[in-house]
């Protein structure tokens, strides 16, 4: 399981930079600060750690601090692997990751657990409808990247509480070996043939990309942001007809075959497609036309961090040039898109691995009030409705 939320045509990049510029951002992204207290910020943090205005300075400080502790960040999760190397990589910190599948709401119950010890989080990696939660119980502190300009309004938080440094659209992956008649919509998920195949990544009440995929059901069952009760009544049908199974996404489950569909993020195949072949598997993956909704994940530094420089030099390398490639080699789509693709710095091959222009330009974004009230519809009704019928 692995956490979670958002995201005419006439080339990709355009596309891209109309769904960045949205106008629909939650109030929390509603104003960008001055270029003047964006530098001011990226220098220093809430907590009064002093890491300099450029990345080198702030890498130096990260380099005597030793070290940085990330939590929830799979290798097949939208690359993370290669994005972990290449920080490793380029400034020599170890960048231990605890938990790689823990759950959105598993990194702020480790954030307050371990707080005041050595291991604890320094930048956490969660789902939208946790950021409220996130900054209400003071779990996370603002960190303008130096980038910050660069980075879509709908992206990031005005006062610099989180960035969403990626983003991508909720999927069906089928396993064409064990599956003979691929899924293509969420209606033909409700047929007969797919009993005890679908697997939802988590429990939405916990996890992100469950979360996601009910607002997608949702939307394809006459609903919207205001009211997902339709996607919660789809998933209670789908596990009274005995389709839907209870087990976590897990790479480890999608190579031994127990999950023969599951629903997913789109850019978290990309990167286990060869395993998968290697075990006598290939996935097809399909971004279903009834219920097309996508998300962004949101990554703060973490309230009085163990290595606060640190924590800032990782959020200025997953929204920096190298990142962002990382994240477009894995099939998702950086903050920076268009900055990145207006440098010449995004190839042809690259754009292969995204979703259609078309899929880009039909997301829109929920509010934080909507996302409230998607919250607490889920937290209200899976119980009864679902995890415990």
């Amino acid at each position: 399981m692995r956490k979670s939320l958002y995201v005419v045509p006439v080339v990709l990049a355009s596309a891209l930079l109309a769904a960045c510029s949205s106008s629909s951002s939650s109030d929390a992204t509603s104003a960008s600060a001055s270029a003047g207290s964006e530098m001011a910020s990226s220098s220093s943090s809430a907590s009064g750690a002093t890491c300099g205005t450029t990345v080198d300075e702030i890498a130096a400080a990260a380099k005597a601090e030793g070290n940085v502790n990330l939590i929830a960040l799979p290798d097949s999760w939208a690359n993370y692997a290669g994005i972990l190397k290449s920080f490793r990589d380029t400034y020599g910190l170890e960048a231990p990751v605890a938990t790689p599948d823990a759950s959105s709401a598993d990194e702020l119950t480790a954030i307050k657990t371990l707080m005041g010890q050595p291991s604890k989080p320094d930048a956490i990696d969660i789902g939208p409808s946790f950021i409220g939660q996130a900054m209400s119980e003071n779990l996370i502190q603002p960190y303008m990247t130096t980038n910050w300009a660069e980075i879509p309004d709908n992206l990031k938080d005005a006062a610099g509480n989180w960035v969403g440094a990626y983003y991508g659209i909720m999927s069906i992956a089928t396993n064409t070996k064990l599956v003979k008649t691929a899924p293509m919509t969420w209606a033909d998920l409700k047929k007969p043939a797919y009993k005890g195949m679908i697997t939802l990544n988590g429990d939405p009440r916990e996890a992100g990309a469950a979360f996601a995929a009910v607002v997608a059901a949702a939307l394809a069952n006459g609903g919207s942001y205001d009211d997902i009760k339709p996607g919660i009544q789809y998933f209670a049908d789908l596990k009274k007809s005995g389709n839907l199974q209870t087990m976590d996404v897990t790479e480890a489950a999608l190579l031994s075959g127990d999950v023969p569909i599951a629903l997913d993020w789109s850019y978290n195949f990309p990167a286990i497609q060869q395993k998968m072949k290697e075990a006598g598997f290939n996935f097809q993956v399909t971004i279903p036309a009834d219920g097309l909704y996508g998300s962004y994940y949101a990554q703060s530094v973490v309230s009085d961090p163990v290595h606060p420089c640190a924590a800032q030099l990782w959020l200025e390398h997953i929204t920096g040039n190298e990142g962002a490639l990382g994240y477009l080699a894995g099939g998702a789509i950086p903050a920076r898109y268009a900055a990145l693709d207006k440098a010449g710095l995004i190839t042809a091959d690259m754009k292969k691995n995204l979703p259609t222009a078309d899929q880009i330009s039909q997301i829109s974004f929920p509010t934080a009030d909507q996302i409230a009230v998607m919250k607490q519809q889920i937290t209200d009704n899976w119980g009864p409705m679902v995890a415990d019928a």
